[in-house]
């Protein structure tokens, strides 16, 4: 393969999986809820991406940086959200049954 074929391929998965997970961060920040979405996996996503980042050990690189810590804070924020609505559902409902 040719450097930049090489550079191609790193830079593609460091802007797909970023963006992929800001797609679904801001469908969630818009609906202001977390719906079928699973705090547990994003985190296990985001402790994925930092063990990926180690393990790879190209710390300088500008494509693992964005890629993978950047998507790993990405993937806690989704987590957080996820997190955050569910438990202000649950509040809503429980008020509302309360009011009943």
């Amino acid at each position: 393969m040719s450097f930049s074929l090489l550079q191609i391929s790193g830079w593609i998965p460091a802007v797909i999986f970023p963006l992929a997970g800001l797609l679904q961060l801001i469908k969630i920040l818009r609906e202001q809820s977390a719906d079928g979405i699973s705090a547990i996996a994003w985190i296990a996503f985001g402790f994925a991406n930092i063990s990926l980042y180690i393990y790879m050990e190209k710390y300088s690189s500008l494509q693992t940086i964005i890629g993978m810590l950047g998507q790993a804070i990405i993937d806690f924020t989704i987590a957080f959200l996820a997190v955050y609505y569910s438990k202000k559902s649950w509040l809503k409902e429980k008020n509302s049954y309360e009011k009943k």
